[in-house]
């Protein structure tokens, strides 16, 4: 694939400020943008009317209170699953902190998001949003869309590549640039995305540690040089769990190695500052693993404020 020049190092807000706010809200988009995030991620899965929502999940009850309002519209699994629900349904709900299965916070610290009415925003709402704010402010903050489970949607009858490209349109985020990034884990998106040539900025190709069972893509073959190889030819670049970064010598893995010789650049995830993400590796020195030791070019941070001060301290950024 061809080269384009991306912010270097690249600070992407996972799922906003999802470290302070409940994930893909408006309210997160917002305060992610106030942390001058070079990028702020959007997970996207459609409603039964078709429409791109920012979710995390294909299912609802994790992050919403769907169970409370809809209790008899999950499937046979016991899951309430958003393709399930029209938008106008989807807007009644409130979105909260991510739990468990159990209903337990997974981050007990963060906010709750019970205290206030936090709601499901749309794919347009978010980069309208985002629009709206560099404007104001003059900031170029760009759009990092993951299509979530492509594949179960095809099962479902519908199109997210297609839904995806729609919304993109109106709001002219086609071109070749940086400031839209398409990334999923399923490599047959990528390279449709990439043989039909209608959006021309980057495409990235998340890794998983190890492959899941219904889902497309050959992940340790991802971690190889000739696995990469295949990925560099419909993909710009990675990104890949941060523990697969590492060999067993703390060195650069394969996969690392690997993907700069072929000139994918690299945008691992996730960085959290109350969690560690490679257990025994607290925020800090994970951030000069990621960037002073095997010198990534960006990150996915619950924590985009955090990860700017630590890379202006590592002299990174000014």
């Amino acid at each position: 694939m061809g080269n384009i020049k991306m912010p270097y190092p690249a600070i992407i807000a996972h799922r906003g400020a999802c470290g302070y706010l409940p994930e893909h809200t408006l309210p997160a988009v917002e305060l992610a943008h106030t942390f001058d995030a070079d990028y702020i991620e959007q997970d996207v899965v459609l409603t039964s009317d078709g429409v791109p929502i920012v979710l995390h999940d294909v299912t609802l009850e994790l992050t919403t209170n769907v169970a409370t309002l809809f209790p008899e519209r999950h499937r046979d699994d016991g899951l309430f699953y958003a393709i399930d629900f029209t938008l106008e349904e989807i807007k009644v709900l409130n979105a909260h902190e991510r739990t468990d299965s159990l209903g337990n916070p997974v981050f007990p610290e963060r906010h709750s998001g019970t205290e206030a009415e936090f709601k499901v925003p749309t794919l347009a709402e978010e980069i309208e949003t985002v629009d709206r704010l560099n404007k104001a402010s003059g900031k170029r903050t760009g759009v990092y869309i993951e299509l979530k489970r492509p594949e179960f949607h095809e099962q479902e009858g519908v199109d997210i590549y297609q839904a995806v490209i729609d919304v993109l349109t109106i709001f002219d985020r086609l071109g070749e640039n940086a400031e839209t990034v398409i990334q999923c884990f399923d490599p047959e998106t990528l390279k449709r995305f990439a043989h039909e040539g209608i959006f021309k900025g980057p495409l990235v190709q998340l890794v998983l540690t190890e492959s899941i069972a219904n889902w497309r893509g050959d992940f340790e073959a991802m971690h190889t040089t000739s696995g990469l190889k295949e990925v560099a030819e419909y993909a710009h670049g990675i990104g890949p769990d941060v523990n697969l970064l590492e060999n067993e010598s703390g060195g650069s893995s394969e996969m690392v190695v690997a993907a700069k010789k072929l000139g994918l650049f690299l945008h691992p995830y996730t960085l959290r500052a109350d969690s560690e993400s490679i257990p025994g590796v607290n925020f800090e020195a994970l951030h000069k693993k990621l960037f002073i030791d095997l010198e990534v070019d960006g990150a996915f941070t619950d924590f985009a404020d955090q990860t700017r001060e630590l890379l202006i301290h590592m002299g990174k950024i000014s």
